[in-house]
């Protein structure tokens, strides 16, 4: 399928629906299995549309775009293939906050191609209506869609609720780390890597309408007084760019919010390698739009200022120092 990959790709570069759409019903009209065009085609497809937003190959807005379409495209594609359903009732959501919705909806496709009934809430969820409608429809389980390690407190928030109303929850998405260790941490098992994952463990036997109680997390002090101080942090990240930056305000204060967040994030699960991870990526981003990495150096140290008498704080910004270093 790697030609339609490519024929699928320019398509989108080109924010040529109709053509994009084309070569994905031709693909299921010459008898490719949907699930199989999902997994192969349509997911590697939206990867390399993220890796081109990083590497600075497309804007933002064809990002968007492609994106879109290819969300529509999903939709296409799955109505040409109804299914009866055989298993029990699943619930989806992306955390509120959480905007990149393609994966969790190929994992709702291929979920439904396997007999499940599903219902897919989308995109920023607010926790208040998913409980509700937890409550009110009482689903055999319950999905969450967790793309940024920054959004792991709230995951953790959700997750809690959703126990609350005796939903079994399956978590997912590169949130929780590649191998679901930082879902581990948060104390939630059952974090499915792929959408064949997902389908797998709700096959297990394990699933049952009454969900184990929710284990209470004890309160992180310097968690908590990063998260008061964050508008401080931003600040003082922001104090640090080198005028005439490359990249407009906008994204400067973007950008300095999401090095405070991950930073929060990674204290919450108490590992400095998610803060690492997400410099590393940040930085080759970064390079990708004339971005030194001196600039995130400056960034982290100003940061350090703020936080000197908070030490677990000091030692995941000094792990992140030293994989820019290491890196550069």
């Amino acid at each position: 399928m790697s030609g339609a990959r490519d024929r699928l790709l320019a398509a989108l570069e080109a924010a040529d629906e109709p053509a994009a759409t084309a070569v994905v019903l031709r693909l299921l009209d010459s008898g490719a299995p949907l699930e199989e065009l999902l997994l192969d085609v349509v997911a590697d497809v939206q990867v390399e549309i993220g890796l081109r937003w990083q590497r600075n190959l497309w804007t933002t807005a064809q990002e968007h775009a492609a994106t879109s379409i290819v969300e529509r495209i999903i939709g296409v594609a799955g109505a040409r293939e109804a299914r009866p359903v055989t298993r029990g009732h699943v619930v989806l959501a992306c955390l509120d906050g959480e905007w990149h919705a393609v994966p969790p909806r190929i994992v709702a496709e291929v979920l439904r191609l396997r007999g499940w009934r599903v219902e897919f809430l989308g995109a920023s969820v607010p926790v208040g209506h998913l409980v509700a409608h937890l409550h009110e429809h009482g689903p055999d389980a319950v999905a969450l869609s967790c793309t940024l390690s920054s959004s792991l407190p709230r995951a953790d928030q959700v997750a809690t609720a959703c126990l609350g109303t005796g939903t079994p929850v399956l978590v997912g998405g590169l949130g929780f780390g590649v191998d679901g260790r930082w879902a581990r941490a948060l104390g939630l098992d059952a974090c499915a890597p792929t959408a064949t994952a997902a389908a797998e463990l709700l096959e297990q036997p394990r699933w049952s309408r009454t969900a184990p109680a929710a284990a209470r997390r004890d309160v992180d002090p310097e968690h908590a007084a990063l998260r008061a101080r964050r508008a401080e942090l931003v600040g003082a990240a922001l104090s640090a760019a080198v005028p005439g930056s490359p990249l407009p305000p906008e994204v400067l204060l973007e950008d300095a919010g999401h090095l405070v967040d991950h930073l929060a994030a990674s204290l919450y699960v108490d590992d400095p390698g998610l803060f690492g991870s997400f410099v590393d990526w940040n930085a080759d981003a970064q390079a990708a739009r004339g971005v030194p990495p001196s600039a995130a150096v400056d960034a982290m140290t100003a940061m350090s200022r703020v936080l000197r008498d908070h030490p677990r704080a000091l030692r995941h910004l000094d792990h992140g120092l030293d994989v820019l270093r290491t890196s550069s």
